[in-house]
């Protein structure tokens, strides 16, 4: 560089060295917020194989929150047209076939380059439970089939298998906790997080179509419930006392009291059946009742192969309470402390519960989910199971007429089932009935991906960062000032020679 005039030369270059001064120490006083860039969205798929069908969830959350909570939202739900997966045991290439239609409208909602980053999970629940005591090779053909399927999209498959039923309980009270902010919550104030008080925490309800599930923290110490699993979220250890009862789902539950039906009334022809609406009409054939293991047991009279039977509605809620106690065996808790059927101990009940799946669908359907007391649910129920058939179908004509003609029985069990898990007047309005928090649905499905994706940390989060300058960037520039003024310093003292 050639200067026109050689005694600006030093004044030049410290002018120079101070711009560079000015710039950084300006660069120090940016907050860090304002330089970062924008956080990069990810998503998550989970396939929810059920019993009577199959549901594909998306989710969708910040790369830069991922162990925040609450922070998880859901971006899309999908329906599988048909049966459950478990329906496809005599032609298991149909059960991931049936996949297809959800995951390609899932991918339409998440942009292509980050499609094979995408987590895809699938979890089979009580249906396949049941294929797999029945025929454990179909179940496994199936499982492979649907992983076959959803190898051949661009994402990242991370496995189909077939959860227990202690495992769907406790993902779904991890989903209602995580949603609802029961296990952490920020204070703006404090700028920390806070540990919500232990009342806050939500027990779950699940009914399914071919289990149901009960979740809870138990009150005091856990003792040896042999049905405890203990989690460690936001630094916090969780006692949790989950218990699922197989065959006690409601579509198995309306199995197993027809035949109950058909074995009292000595397999006659026509049965009345007191929870189906006076003048209703079902014709099934006694060779169905061999499709489950629930139903399965041998019995003399179900040797009669494909006879049809029919069952006439009396719409007798009384006698339908009573038809469907019979199918709990509350006679081995008899010597039992803190036991509620089937020889099944469980902790007092504390808290409160979300009652959610076939619990909503069916209270919703009759308008019993605004917190009514138990008298006035009982009440509305005895007056609907009342009602003819012809009354029923002119009232709801929009209505599915092979869930309209169930509503009966399967609110009649909901009560019996609550009851039997030890809920009464004064605890009944501890539960709410409820499918949605806030975008996402409750399930199990949430808690799943949440789990293996590791996005509930076992410590406590950190302390967010405040909004102050970076104290790196200060002392950054602290460095290259002090360096500057130095080498001017140089260069003045290296002229003046």
């Amino acid at each position: 560089m050639v200067f026109a005039n050689k005694k600006h030369f030093p004044t030049a270059i410290i002018g120079v060295l101070v711009a560079f001064s000015i710039v950084a120490l300006v660069l120090s006083l940016v907050k860090t917020d304002d330089v970062t860039l924008p956080p990069v969205v990810k998503y998550g798929l989970v396939f929810d194989a059920g019993s009577s069908h199959t549901s594909l969830f998306v989710y969708e959350w910040d790369s830069d929150k991922e162990n925040d909570t609450g922070v998880v939202s859901q971006t899309l739900s999908c329906d599988v047209q048909g049966q459950g997966i478990s329906s496809y045991a005599k032609d298991p290439p149909k059960a991931g076939d049936s996949l297809r239609a959800c995951l390609e409208t899932a991918l339409k909602v998440i942009p292509a380059g980050k499609q094979r980053d995408v987590p895809v999970y699938l979890g089979a629940t009580a249906g396949m439970r049941l294929l797999r005591e029945q025929n454990s090779s179909s179940a496994a053909q199936i499982l492979a089939e649907a992983a076959k399927t959803i190898q051949e999209y661009p994402v990242a498959f991370k496995g189909a298998r077939i959860l227990t039923g202690e495992e769907e309980g406790a993902y779904g009270w991890i989903t209602i906790n995580y949603l609802l902010d029961s296990f952490t919550k920020y204070s703006p104030k404090a700028h920390t997080w806070v540990h919500p008080e232990a009342a806050s925490i939500l027990g779950a309800l699940d009914l399914g179509g071919a289990s149901t599930q009960i979740s809870f923290v138990p009150e005091g110490s856990v003792r040896n419930w042999s049905e405890t699993s203990t989690f460690t979220l936001y630094g916090y250890n969780y006692n949790i006392y989950t218990q699922s009862y197989l065959c006690y789902g409601q579509n198995e539950i309306l199995k197993r009291l027809a035949k109950e039906l058909i074995v009292e009334a000595a397999f006659s022809s026509r049965v009345e059946h007191p929870c189906y609406p006076k003048d209703f009409k079902e014709t099934i054939s006694l060779s169905s009742f061999s499709t489950s293991p629930c139903t399965n047991q041998s019995d003399p009279g179900l040797a009669f192969g494909d006879r049809d039977v029919t069952l006439e509605g009396s719409g007798n809620a009384s006698a339908c309470l009573a038809a469907l106690r019979k199918l709990f065996n509350f006679s081995a808790c008899e010597q039992i402390q803190d036991c509620t059927f089937d020889g099944v101990t469980q902790p007092p009940l504390t808290g409160q519960f979300v009652a959610f799946s076939a619990f909503y669908y069916n209270f919703k359907f009759l308008n019993l989910t605004k917190g009514q007391p138990l008298a006035t649910v009982r009440e509305t129920i005895k007056d609907f199971c009342t009602r003819s058939w012809e009354d029923l179908s002119s009232s709801y004509p929009d209505e599915n007429p092979q869930r309209l003609s169930k509503y009966c029985t399967n609110a009649n069990y909901i009560l019996t089932l609550l009851s039997a898990y030890k809920f009464n007047e004064s605890s009944w309005n501890n539960i709410f009935f409820q499918m949605k928090a806030g975008s996402a649905d409750i399930g199990w499905t949430l808690g799943y991906m949440l789990n293996l994706t590791n996005m509930i940390p076992g410590e406590a989060p950190a302390r967010r960062k405040a909004q102050l300058p970076s104290l790196w960037a200060a002392a950054i520039a602290f460095i290259i000032l002090t360096l500057t003024l130095g080498f001017a310093a140089l260069l003045l003292l290296l002229w003046g020679k």
